[in-house]
């Protein structure tokens, strides 16, 4: 009975493991016949992968990827795009009149403690008008030859140092130097002038050193773009030019005149802006020979005429000029500036403007200018007991201020004063362009 029972119980189990055997061998079968059918069926074969993707637009691949990696690519892509379009480039230039500096002005500068000058109060008023343009150009009519030589007014000018480092502390960038003032200390005078802008590093151009600094353009870089600068004077008031030195200051000669522009244009030059040192003083008008000059300046490439040395303000006026090959473009004149700072008495040679144009070069490669404003200014003297009283006034401001009572020191007669001077600036200059 017990080798019975023994028996059949080792058979049983024989049987179990047989059966055990047989399901998970089945299962394992029922598995692979599913993995087979779904790599054929589910998933596409390599060939009809590649087939359709390759029929795919860029929209359709853009689903089959995870959504960050689909927009950094788009933002990639846009950025390249974006960096590989040109656009127009618009920026800003700032004009000044002649910076003149009488006795009464270095006077009235001198601080007795340091016995050194200061004409930083000076533009107090209007800096900035200067500081936030893009490039700004003044013109110099006086000299820098040091304080050893004396001082001097009219009508040979020697001024302290401290004006250029003042000038350039509100921003201005460059200062043509050919006027007829450019020799009153001759030409130790003349080149000494030269070595303060360049430590003030003030650009400057119209009066030179050297023949090799003469025959180089000055060029100036705004936001890309090359702008070309040349400037002339009339005459040296009588004062001959040194023998042998005939590049020591640029006289208007148009042979000159067209040699420079040619060099200018064959360096690529964008812009080109003459500082022209003419006309006759005191008279608020052109002459006959400014406007004919304009026009050979014009047709032989500049866009820019910047004038200065009557004194007083002159036209403006925007032009649209047809060159030899036909093309037109922009051109703007202003015949002359007026003084910028200056202690001169007769009628509107205090009165004057920051003049702003709006230039852009586009695409295609030429140039607008888009807008052209002004800002009125005064040279003001104060009562003569005070010190430090002569500095710029913004006109316009200054009126708003005494009006709504924020500011009432220039007194009654001061403001009907301005607000004359603010009529006449408008009537000689003309309206914004």
């Amino acid at each position: 009975m017990m080798r019975r029972k023994h028996r059949g119980k080792r058979f049983a189990q024989k049987n179990f493991n047989q059966k055990s055997l047989y399901f998970i061998g089945f299962g394992f079968f029922i598995i692979l016949i599913i993995f087979i059918i779904f790599s054929i069926v589910i998933k596409p074969s390599p060939a009809k992968s590649i087939e359709k993707t390759s029929d795919m637009s860029n929209e359709d691949m853009s689903n089959d990827i995870p959504l960050n990696v689909a927009e950094q690519n788009t933002t990639e892509s846009e950025n390249t795009q974006k960096e590989d379009v040109e656009r127009d480039t618009t920026f800003t230039m700032t004009a000044i009149g002649d910076v003149m500096c009488h006795n009464t002005q270095y006077w009235d500068a001198y601080v007795k403690e340091s016995d050194e000058y200061d004409f930083s109060y000076v533009f107090e008023d209007i800096y900035r008008y200067i500081k936030m343009s893009d490039i700004s150009i003044g013109s110099l009519e006086t000299s820098f030859a040091g304080k050893e030589r004396g001082y001097s007014n009219y009508p040979t000018f020697n001024s302290p140092d401290n004006l250029a480092y003042s000038l350039k502390k509100i921003g201005l960038d460059v200062l043509s130097t050919a006027g007829n003032h450019c020799l009153d200390m001759g030409f130790s005078g003349l080149s000494r002038t030269i070595d303060v802008l360049n430590d003030a590093d003030i650009s400057h151009l119209g009066t030179y050193k050297t023949q090799e600094d003469r025959d180089k353009i000055l060029f100036k870089y705004v936001k890309g773009i090359k702008i070309a600068f040349v400037n002339y004077t009339y005459g040296t008031n009588g004062i001959p030019v040194p023998a042998g030195k005939d590049f020591c200051v640029n006289l208007i000669n148009k042979d000159l005149m067209k040699k420079d522009i040619e060099s200018a244009k064959s360096q690529n030059a964008d812009i080109i802006v003459a500082c022209m040192h003419w006309g006759t003083e005191y008279r608020t008008t052109a002459n006959k020979e400014q406007e004919e000059l304009a026009d050979f300046l014009f047709k032989n490439g500049v866009d820019i005429i910047l004038g200065n040395h009557p004194h007083v303000l002159e036209q403006m006026e925007k032009k649209s000029i047809t060159l030899d090959d036909g093309t037109v473009k922009d051109c703007f004149v202003i015949y002359a500036l007026g003084n910028f700072i200056c202690d001169q008495n007769a009628e509107n040679t205090r009165n004057s403007i920051i003049l702003n144009l709006k230039i852009t070069k586009h695409v295609e490669g030429n140039i607008t200018i888009d807008k052209v404003n002004y800002t009125p200014i005064y040279m003001y003297k104060g009562a003569s007991s005070n010190l430090r009283r002569m500095k710029l006034l913004d006109i316009e401001k200054t009126i708003s201020n005494f009006e709504d009572g924020s500011d009432t020191s220039i007194g009654q007669t001061t403001y009907n004063y301005l607000k004359t001077q603010l009529e006449k600036i408008t009537s000689i200059v003309g309206a914004e362009i």
